[in-house]
């Protein structure tokens, strides 16, 4: 079996790379290193969480579903990255409160739940690098929250979009679409790929195209 190196390891969890070599040696050798298509169903909301997925490339989407079928997107997870819903769920021993989904293909380490546990008593870098991430996903779901309480910023963009456009096409950044709209660019980020995703616009490096109205 594939086995990633701690060279490798640190090289993308970057928040680690001081930690002991010990450390991240024991981190490799307790996980089993897993690969994942696109649109694989990692975690249903209910579901138990048996382990951490320490994610190495790709991009998983956590999201909430309602009975009507409607989705809203929580935060996304990338290379270097790990779930907080996933870390909660080990650490509280509960359920995964959510949904998660791999939106492109990659490889992630599933570090066993009584492992981290552990880890995250005895290792002030490990607790460190999960703290780390729980106060950027923070900042990712109370910017969700101002979106839904005080405004419906997703008809604000597709208006936005709808004006700035010329031949179904907007040159700008997601910086300067935020700050035209009064809120984060991680929100317009956030709303630009649901779009995309729904097949309403194609995303291309500082260029938005408009695919259907």
């Amino acid at each position: 079996m594939k086995r990633i190196s701690r060279e490798e390891f640190t090289g993308i969890f970057q928040s680690l790379q001081n930690a002991p070599a010990r450390l991240i040696e024991d981190i490799i050798s307790r996980a089993v290193l897993r690969r994942f298509p696109a649109g694989m169903l990692i975690y249903s909301e209910g579901d138990a969480c048996p382990a951490i997925a320490f994610v190495l490339s790709g991009e998983i989407r956590v999201y909430k579903a309602a009975e009507g079928g409607r989705e809203i997107t929580l935060y996304e997870i990338g290379s270097g990255e790990t779930c907080i819903l996933n870390a909660s769920c080990v650490l509280a021993n509960t359920s995964y409160s959510a949904s998660a989904v791999s939106v492109k293909e990659g490889e992630m380490l599933l570090v066993p739940a009584d492992d981290f546990r552990r880890l995250m008593e005895t290792s002030e870098d490990v607790r460190r690098y999960l703290f780390e991430i729980m106060s950027r996903r923070l900042a990712t779901v109370m910017a969700l929250v101002e979106e839904v309480a005080f405004g419906r910023m997703d008809i604000r963009l597709r208006e936005y979009l709808s004006e700035k456009m010329e031949h179904g096409v907007l040159r700008s950044t997601h910086q300067k679409i935020a700050g035209d709209l009064g809120t984060s660019r991680e929100v317009i980020s956030r709303l630009l790929k649901d779009f995309e995703r729904k097949g309403i616009v194609a995303l291309s490096r500082g260029e938005i195209a408009l695919l259907k109205h």
